[in-house]
């Protein structure tokens, strides 16, 4: 995958459907939509950030395929609107993913409950509202691919992104298998994918010799892509892969094997 002004050769296997990407306004997100986008897929960045507008233009500056909604994800009216709207739009809607999030680094001796509740009502909550909103229009379809953003940390636990991070990750793990299970039967799948360190906008604002010591620590010496994210997301979204559902894909540099 490449960036504006790149080319590859691209099999166009989304073509003709419509994606919902959440917490789009940057990073995995951002980059998501423009993987799917580079497949043909028509996509709708969501974001309560105002700059998802933004990065809807650096995907495509004339606007091509690419639309944005601005709402803040724990809100159960706001997602079942924008689902209903995009799908009136478009049509149809193929894709959600979930991947809006809130990282709070933080002790848990120091996390305020008030905080706690924020962070699972976006990461928690927010990927459940998500999942049923969307997954109600496309078990009618008789077709769908939900994707959820989890982590490494959601899988060995960790205080490094705080624990209400982690919780809320491990959460997402067992949540999609649930929504798995109950649209399995309906053309839809739900799967999860959980990145390791993935360089990004916290990565670089690290200092150096931080990600230096974090790359020693993966196998493969580096941090991850986003564009490796985003190609993890678009193989999840390839029709062709409908008897791949209630799975995590790792993408992790070998960090965790399973």
């Amino acid at each position: 995958m490449f960036r504006n002004g790149g080319t590859a050769a691209m099999s166009h296997r989304l073509e003709g459907q419509t994606a919902i990407i959440t917490g789009a306004a940057q990073g995995l997100g951002q980059a998501i939509a423009h993987g799917l986008w580079l497949e043909g897929a028509s996509v709708v960045l969501c974001d309560i950030d105002a700059k998802v507008s933004e990065a809807a233009e650096s995907i495509s500056p004339d606007g091509a395929r690419v639309s944005v909604r601005q709402f803040d994800v724990a809100d159960e009216a706001a997602w079942d609107e924008v689902v209903t709207s995009v799908t009136a739009d478009h049509g149809s809607l193929e894709i959600v993913v979930n991947n809006a999030a809130m990282t709070v680094s933080k002790s848990v001796w120091d996390i305020p409950v008030d905080e706690w509740d924020r962070v699972l009502a976006v990461n928690l909550r927010g990927v459940f509202l998500g999942c049923r909103s969307a997954g109600r229009v496309m078990k009618q379809a008789g077709y769908g691919r939900i994707i959820n953003l989890s982590s490494l940390a959601g899988q060995r636990g960790g205080v490094v992104a705080g624990a209400h991070y982690s919780a809320s990750k491990g959460g997402i793990l067992a949540l999609s298998k649930c929504f798995a299970q109950e649209l399995a039967g309906d053309g839809v799948t739900v799967n999860c994918i959980a990145p390791a360190a993935i360089e990004g906008p916290m990565s670089r604002a690290m200092p150096q010799e931080k990600v230096q010591g974090l790359a020693r620590t993966i196998p493969v010496q580096r941090l991850g892509q986003d564009t490796e994210v985003a190609a993890a997301a678009v193989y999840l979204s390839d029709p062709a892969n409908g008897f791949v559902t209630g799975t995590t894909l790792d993408v992790n540099g070998g960090v965790l094997m399973r």
